[in-house]
């Protein structure tokens, strides 16, 4: 079932609309994560002195630069594991698009559905962002005390992560949020399952930006999927 979505949604890559989403959530994640750079940055900046006085040491004025050049080697390498939840909760807010590019190709007999409003989704995507950002954070540590076990750990992760809220939101649109959930959890080793291979490709540079796109429609596939068996 996980397989025959995925397929299903390679068939459609071609779509303009999933262009646009792929074109829109590169753009946002890039520009929030350098926004997020740079305040970082200026940040340190406005902590830190230009000038300290140290003891034995006399005036010292290279520490604000220090700690700055600190501060972007820190930003560069978290960006690393936090690109792929922006990029994934950045996508979910356009989820709805992508949605409905697969429902009128493969489900055309469908009734329309009532679109999400722009504040309602960014509300949801600041909220999955929040909680996507924070678990990879937690993670980090796991990933230390861990090292063999890391790319398990991210996939499992991410997986449970990601499956739930995008299948959420694929079947909130035509269920409502309350059976939404009665069905994710009647079904929840298989959506697990599926954002985890979801996740998998996550690890790998460029090809990361575009999984988010490619889950959103598998996961549109995998709840009429699961709907019909209800």
């Amino acid at each position: 079932m996980i397989f025959n979505a995925f397929f299903k949604t390679l068939g459609q890559t071609g779509d303009p609309r999933f262009r646009r989403v792929l074109f829109l959530g590169i753009g946002l994640t890039l520009a929030l994560l350098v926004a997020a750079s740079v305040g970082f940055l200026m940040l340190v900046q406005w902590l830190t002195a230009a000038t300290v006085n140290l003891p034995w040491i006399g005036e010292v004025t290279w520490l604000q630069d220090l700690f700055s050049v600190g501060a972007v080697l820190l930003v560069m390498v978290l960006s690393i594991f936090l690109m792929v939840p922006v990029a994934s909760a950045i996508t979910s807010m356009f989820l709805d698009e992508v949605a409905q590019a697969v429902e009128d190709k493969h489900f055309p007999h469908l009734p329309a559905v009532t679109p999400v409003p722009l504040w309602e989704a960014l509300k949801d995507t600041v909220n999955f962002l929040g909680v996507l950002v924070g678990a990879n954070i937690l993670a980090l540590l796991l990933y230390v005390m861990f090292p063999p076990a890391a790319p398990f750990i991210f996939w499992g992760l991410n997986g449970f992560l990601l499956g739930r809220e995008y299948f959420t939101l694929a079947a909130s649109r035509r269920l409502g949020p309350i059976e939404a959930k009665k069905l994710r959890r009647r079904h929840g080793g298989t959506i697990w399952a599926a954002g985890t291979l979801m996740a998998m490709p996550l690890s790998i540079p460029l090809v990361n930006l575009v999984i988010p796109i490619l889950g959103a429609a598998t996961f549109t596939h995998l709840f009429h999927a699961l709907w019909r068996k209800t």
